[in-house]
């Protein structure tokens, strides 16, 4: 047995705290002297305290605790409750990095000072017609890789066959909702002669003239390419057609997982009054 005072250095918990968990009804000494009225601890109490120590951790009231410690909560409960709280705190550090980076991409544009990277030149061209399959849905950019997910789980065997090149995307503004875009997500297809799955479409894309940035997904750069593309649009008098849908292209790169190039088309023309 072990003096309170021994016990709060072996536990590492303040004198001041054991005796407040004492009061609480959390963890009561194993002995108390009738005549001195010391009180003693035991070493298995220090695995009460190692649970005290997790489930606090873990974001419970010491309310909350004392009812776990009294439904004896066993270690494989406890291991599954830490490896939540692990996966939690991973996709917080996920949204963190992620903000992160954004701040550093911020610092990055006001260095520049608008002035464009060779890595963000802009290409005007023509892009041919073209069919594609794809999903369409309403979302933001975040929503995008759970769009292809469902769009792969509706294709069947004739209609995967017919696919063909990289992952396309199609951004509109729908007049319904100011909190997201509509987006169909596809792949440019073969000529189709079999009926499409349901809940996928058939969409045909007419030539036109696109202004178009080309950048690797993990590049610096990825934030500040619709910013650069509408700088170019306004400086060499085009506009944006509002009838055309923006159009985002994703090329996988071998060797580099997860990691892709990027080219993003912004359907333009000349402005009625441009000199």
């Amino acid at each position: 047995m072990f003096k309170i005072s021994e016990f709060s250095r072996l536990s590492r918990i303040p004198l001041q705290t054991l005796r407040y968990y004492d009061q609480l009804g959390i963890l009561k000494p194993a002995k108390i002297d009738e005549s001195t009225g010391y009180r003693y601890y035991s070493a298995e109490q220090l695995l009460v305290i190692n649970q005290i120590v997790i489930f606090k951790e873990l974001g419970f009231t010491l309310q909350q605790i004392g009812h776990l410690l009294q439904e004896d909560i066993s270690a494989e409960q406890i291991r599954g409750m830490l490896r939540l709280k692990e996966s939690e705190i991973e996709r917080l550090l996920d949204v963190e990095r992620s903000k992160l980076t954004q701040v550093k991409e911020r610092i990055q544009l006001v260095e520049r000072e608008g002035r464009m990277d060779k890595e963000q030149e802009v290409v005007m061209k023509r892009v041919e017609d073209m069919h594609m399959v794809t999903y369409v849905s309403t979302g933001t950019v975040d929503d995008i890789p759970f769009l292809f997910e469902v769009f792969e789980g509706l294709l069947d065997r004739n209609s995967r066959s017919s696919l063909s090149g990289p992952q396309m995307v199609l951004w509109d503004v729908p007049s319904s909702t100011v909190h997201a875009f509509e987006l169909e997500v596809g792949y440019t297809v073969k000529p189709v002669t079999s009926k499409l799955p349901e809940h996928l479409n058939l969409r045909f894309l007419p030539s036109e003239t696109v202004a178009t940035l080309l950048f690797r997904s993990d590049s610096a750069f990825s934030e500040t390419a619709c910013i650069d593309l509408a700088t170019w649009i306004e400086r060499n008098g085009y506009r944006i057609r509002s009838d055309r849908p923006g159009r985002e292209i994703y090329v996988p790169l071998s060797g580099e997982p997860g990691t892709c190039l990027i080219e993003i088309q912004i359907p333009i023309e000349e402005r009625e009054n441009r000199l």
